[in-house]
C-alpha cells in the first residue's frame, strides 16, 4: 500500500530499457556529438579525459580483460583512488561482461582478504599506493589470477592498466547482457557485522540517474559536478559516474581526502555547478577560516547524504552561499537517494519527500503502517533495489521483503509528505520507557554556537538504566562546558531527552564516507 503523497509530487519520467542492455555501452554511446568535451578532469593534475577518449579506453580495457581470459560474470575487485582510470576500469569491466566489485580504499588487509574470498574475485584492480595493504593477503586467494595496477612496478607480475589499454584494440561489441543481469557489486559498510556484497543490475544504473540525477537535480550537459563522496561509495558512484554520463556533464575527480581546504580549492578553480557533500563536511566548510566568498563560487545546487543534515548547517550554508542543500537519504541496497528535499521546496530539519519513482512507507514494531507523526521503520519500493546480498540468504530475506526494502532507519512523516529522521533502528534509546532519537538530541546540541559536531549514544547509569550520553566536538577557538550544553538542550527538548553526560573530543570516529561510527562510541 502506498502512503499518500503531497499533491505537488512530481510524476516519475518514463524509462524504457530494452531487455538486451549493457549499462556501460549505454552511458558511453550517448555522446557522439560531444566527443571532444571533457568527461572527467583530475582536480590535482588538471589532466582531462574527453568523452571519445573515455569510450575508446573503456573498450580497449574491456578487450584486454577478455584477452587475459576473464569470463562473463566473473568478479574483479576494484580498489583504486578516484582518478581517470577508475571510470575506464569500471565501465570496461561492464562492457566485457565482467562484474566489478568496487570497495572502500581505507580498509585493512583482513577486510580485503574477506572481500576477495567472499566475492571469489579472479582479478584485482589496485592503485600502487594501496598495494601494501593487499600484499600480505593475496597469496591466500587461490582463485585470484591477475593483478592490474596503475603502475608497472606495483608488484611482480602485475599488469599495468595503461599498457593493457594501449596494447589492445577496442572491443567491437559489448557483452550480450540483459537489463536484469548482474552488473556490479558494492560492499556495505559492515557496521552491523561482516560487510555484505550487495548485488546490482544493469537497469539500476540508468534508473537512479533518471529518477534522481535528472528528475530531482535537473542535471544537464552544461553542468560541472564535483562529489566529495568517492566513487566506491553508492552515493559517489551516482554523483560522479552514472549521473553525469547520462546527460553529458563534466565531472571533477579528487583522489585525495576531501579536506575543507581542498574542497574549496576545487570549488574555486574548477567552478562546479553541482557539489555533493556530507553533513560533517558541510560543517567543516562553514567552520573553515579561509573559506571563500559566495561570489567566488559557481554553485547552483548542493546535496547531502550519508547522515541526516542538521537544520542549522543547512540554514547557515544557504545564508552564506545562496544555494540550497538538498538533504536526502539513500543506501547501498537502493544504490542512491530515494528520499530527498527538492529544489525550491527545501525544509531543513527534514529529509524531504519521496523521489519520483519510489514509494515509501513507515512500519511500526507490530508491522502496521504508521499514521502521520508516528515514528516507524522506513521501507522503500523502487526500481533500483539490489538483487540480494551475496552468499547471505538470511540477511537477504530480512532486508529485501518482497517489493519492500527495509532501511533500518526510523522516520516520522508529516501531513505534507515530508519525512523527519529519527535515528537508526539499532541506535534508538528507550529512556524511562519512552523512545528517544539520538539524532534529535544531536540536532539540539548543534544549534549551540560553540558546537561543530555531536553524536549521542545510550549509556547505563548507576542503576543500569539507559540514558543519553553526548560526544561533542567544539568549533576552533570556541569554549563551552557541560552544564551550559545540558541547559541548552533542556530549553529545546523534553526534559528526559537531555544528555546526562557530555564528553569533549577533538574529532568523532567516522567511516570513510563520513558517517559517525556510534558503535565505537558505545564501546
Amino acid at each position: 500500500m502506498q502512503l499518500s503523497q503531497a499533491n505537488h509530487q512530481v510524476s516519475p519520467p518514463q524509462i524504457d530499457i530494452p531487455k538486451v542492455y549493457n549499462a556501460a555501452f549505454d552511458l558511453l554511446h550517448r555522446h557522439t556529438e560531444r566527443a571532444d568535451k571533457p568527461a572527467y578532469i583530475d582536480a590535482l593534475s588538471g589532466t582531462q579525459l574527453t568523452y571519445s577518449q573515455l569510450q575508446d579506453q573503456a573498450q580497449r580495457f574491456a578487450q584486454g580483460l577478455q584477452t587475459l581470459g576473464l569470463q562473463p560474470e566473473q568478479r574483479v575487485l576494484l580498489c583504486m583512488h578516484d582518478g581517470l582510470q577508475w571510470p575506464v576500469a569500471f565501465l570496461g569491466c561492464i562492457l566485457a561482461g565482467v562484474v566489478p566489485v568496487a570497495v572502500n580504499t581505507l580498509l585493512t588487509s583482513q577486510d580485503y582478504l574477506y572481500m576477495l574470498q567472499d566475492s571469489r574475485s579472479r582479478a584485482l584492480l589496485v592503485s600502487k599506493a594501496l598495494w601494501p595493504v593487499f600484499a600480505p593477503v593475496v597469496e591466500q586467494c587461490p582463485l585470484l589470477q591477475h593483478i592490474l595496477s596503475d603502475a608497472p612496478d606495483t608488484c611482480p607480475g602485475c599488469v599495468d592498466i595503461q599498457t593493457l589499454i594501449q596494447s589492445h584494440p577496442p572491443l567491437p561489441n559489448p557483452a550480450h547482457t540483459h537489463a536484469d543481469d548482474v552488473c556490479f557489486w558494492l560492499y556495505s559498510s559492515g557496521s552491523t557485522g561482516s560487510p555484505k556484497g550487495t548485488v546490482h543490475l544493469h537497469s539500476h544504473v540508468i534508473h537512479t540517474a533518471e529518477l534522481y540525477g535528472r528528475a530531482v537535480l535537473g542535471l544537464q550537459e552544461n553542468d560541472v559536478v564535483f562529489s566529495a563522496a568517492k566513487l566506491f561509495f553508492a552515493y559517489g558512484l551516482g554523483n560522479a559516474l552514472s549521473f553525469p554520463l547520462t546527460v553529458g556533464a563534466t565531472t571533477v575527480l579528487l583522489g585525495a581526502r576531501p579536506t575543507p581546504a581542498d574542497v574549496f580549492k576545487v570549488l574555486q578553480s574548477h567552478q562546479p555547478t553541482v557539489f555533493y557533500g556530507v553533513p560533517t563536511l558541510f560543517a567543516g566548510l562553514l567552520a573553515h577560516e579561509a573559506r571563500p566568498a559566495s561570489q567566488q563560487l559557481n554553485l547552483r545546487v548542493c546535496t547531502s547524504a550519508g547522515e541526516a543534515l542538521p537544520a542549522e548547517i543547512g540554514h547557515k550554508w544557504q545564508a552564506e552561499y545562496g544555494v540550497e542543500i538538498l538533504d536526502g537519504i539513500g543506501s547501498t541496497e537502493m544504490l542512491h537517494i530515494f528520499l530527498s528535499n527538492q529544489p525550491g521546496r527545501v525544509r531543513y530539519g527534514t529529509t524531504g519527500e519521496a523521489v519520483p519513482g519510489y514509494r515509501l512507507r513507515l512500519v511500526n514494531d507490530d508491522g502496521a503502517e504508521c499514521g502521520v507523526g508516528e515514528l516507524g521503520e522506513l521501507q522503500i519500493s523502487g526500481p533500483s533495489s539490489a538483487l540480494m546480498y551475496w552468499n547471505n540468504r538470511e540477511k537477504t530475506k530480512h532486508t529485501f521483503a518482497g517489493e519492500w526494502t527495509r532501511s533500518g532507519d526510523k522516520y516520522s512523516r508529516d501531513a505534507d509528505g515530508y519525512y523527519t529522521y529519527g535515528g537508526r533502528s539499532d541506535d534508538m534509546l528507550k529512556v524511562g520507557g519512552i523512545y528517544v532519537s539520538p539524532f534529535e538530541v544531536e540536532a539540539s546540541l548543534m544549534t549551540h554556537p560553540a558546537v561543530l559536531e555531536a553524536a549521542v549514544v545510550g549509556q547505563a547509569d548507576d542503576e543500569g538504566l539507559i540514558k543519553p550520553k553526548a560526544y561533542v566536538v567544539l568549533k576552533p577557538g570556541q569554549t563551552a562546558d557541560e552544564a551550559a550544553l545540558k541547559a541548552h538542550v533542556k530549553t529545546q527538548l523534553a526534559p528526559y531527552k537531555y544528555p546526562r553526560w557530555i564528553s569533549f573530543l577533538s574529532e568523532l570516529p567516522k567511516t570513510a564516507t563520513g558517517k559517525i561510527q556510534r558503535f565505537k562510541l558505545r564501546a
